[in-house]
């Protein structure tokens, strides 16, 4: 418990941080804007071209625990998608709070939680678990996001293939498919670039956080985005690590480290990602930056049922 208290404590000290900053004055109104597009067009895509064009492909190569964990985030994101297009929610945002149930903070809270746990032979299924949320599933939203903003009047054959077009050129598609292609070709990157990607992967987390906590100090929560929120926290601390354990236990029988890292993982609270595509396309941010915030909080009594339970 108290490990678990050491690493979300500064999630919660980033975003006093940006909101303390913003109610000080010390920030303006566009702060969280600017520092979501740092975070979107630089940052993020530097740590994720970073991972991909590091990332041993077949030590990554494990298809029981790809299946449990990547089935189990697949089949919450649609359910929840499913769920609040049918309700009357634009395609945009409900994509988004499909996010928000099923993207877990796999960077920041994972890597060093499975480190605890686990030991590092850890490492490789907390990258997976990493690559599955912040590259499939963000390129799965951003495609579905495309697709709702794109204009009547033509075809949807047409309309999925601008959709593609325009998913494929954004930085958080794009980056790690060029660091992929990069790992194919055995050749390692130059010392300096890894530098260079390293410095500015990781003010990503950072930056991300603080302008959640401008945004919560300009943007007081309505009471239907906290209704839809606690929802979406429920799902995402509840249903995603129960369907997790259920498919790594009774349909890929995963072996006992590798069922419990991965449940570990889905039950971890929702990362930035939500917010951040919420804010970059000018969608309704309360709901995702909520889910964030409480799932972060009560992460903490959640994280240590988890992992009392665990073999």
């Amino acid at each position: 418990m108290l490990a678990t208290l050491s690493i979300l404590l500064p999630l919660f000290g980033l975003i006093a941080a940006g909101y303390g900053a913003r109610k000080l004055g010390l920030l303006d109104g566009h702060a969280a804007s600017v520092l979501n597009a740092f975070v979107v067009w630089l940052a993020l895509p530097a740590l994720l071209f970073d991972i991909t064009a590091h990332s041993s492909w077949a030590a990554l190569w494990q298809p029981g625990f790809v299946g449990a964990f990547g089935l189990a985030t697949a089949v919450i994101f649609a359910a929840v998608f499913l769920v609040r297009w049918r309700a009357g929610r634009p395609m945009a945002d409900a994509s988004v709070e499909a996010v928000a149930a099923s993207y877990s903070n796999t960077g920041y809270v994972g890597l060093p939680l499975c480190l605890l746990v686990f030991g590092r032979g850890s490492q490789v299924e907390a990258t997976i678990a990493t690559l599955i949320v912040v590259c499939v599933l963000f390129s799965v939203a951003i495609v579905l996001i495309e697709l709702g903003l794109q204009g009547g009047g033509r075809s949807r054959a047409r309309r999925v293939g601008a959709a593609l077009w325009r998913s494929l050129k954004h930085p958080l598609v794009l980056s790690p498919l060029l660091g992929a292609a990069w790992s194919g070709t055995g050749v390692a990157l130059p010392e300096v670039a890894h530098t260079f990607l390293q410095l500015l992967g990781q003010a990503a987390t950072p930056c991300a956080l603080v302008a959640l906590g401008v945004f919560l100090a300009d943007c007081p929560v309505r009471r239907a985005d906290r209704n839809t929120a606690w929802g979406l926290v429920a799902v995402k601390l509840i249903a995603l690590p129960g369907l997790t354990w259920w498919l790594a236990n009774h349909v890929f029988m995963l072996p006992p480290h590798s069922a419990d890292a991965a449940v570990l993982l889905a039950a971890l609270p929702t990362g930035t990602g939500p917010f951040m595509l919420a804010e970059f396309y000018r969608r309704d941010v309360g709901v995702s930056s909520t889910t964030t915030l409480v799932s972060t909080v009560l992460s903490l009594g959640t994280l240590a049922v988890v992992l009392t339970q665990l073999n």
